[in-house]
């Protein structure tokens, strides 16, 4: 795979301006393993293989556990999340793939039980973040840097 355009250097204010919702996100308080967590899945949902690694590098930086990694996809059913990081999951999953869900009032609930309601804003812009970074690193075919040799 090839990238198709240097997309901070064709739109360095557009660049520039994600980078200052991220740096909003990345200081809102909310924890940095459920913010990496909220990433991973958003990634895993919309198949961004650059967000993957490079968040997956992050996460195991910060002292994430390779079980929790693998297991990610299978958060419903793996009992090494906390109710809160459940919540989240599922309000990522409702709005990474909000024109299915349309955001169900079940989950918003759930959510809502376990963040105050300026952290549900913050999560959610978390997951407006990770989801622009996605559909970018997609769009313009943002190559991961792989370890090793090719296959």
């Amino acid at each position: 795979m090839q990238e198709r355009l240097d997309y901070a250097k064709a739109s360095p204010e557009g660049y520039r301006a994600m980078l200052g919702l991220q740096r909003f996100v990345d200081k809102c308080g909310l924890e940095h393993a459920l913010m990496e967590l909220v990433k991973m899945r958003a990634s895993q949902i919309n198949g961004c293989a650059y967000c993957l690694k490079m968040h997956s590098s992050d996460a195991r930086k910060a002292g994430e556990s390779e079980e929790r990694l693998y297991l990610l996809d299978a958060w419903e059913e793996a009992p090494v999340y906390s109710p809160r990081e459940r919540a989240a999951l599922a309000w990522t999953e409702a709005l990474t793939l909000v024109s299915k869900s349309h955001a169900p009032d079940a989950v918003y609930e759930e959510a809502r039980r376990h963040f105050s309601e300026a952290e549900l804003v913050n999560l959610t812009l978390a997951i407006v973040t990770i989801n622009g970074w996605n559909r970018i690193a997609i769009g313009f075919r943002s190559v991961p840097e792989i370890e090793g040799p090719a296959r």
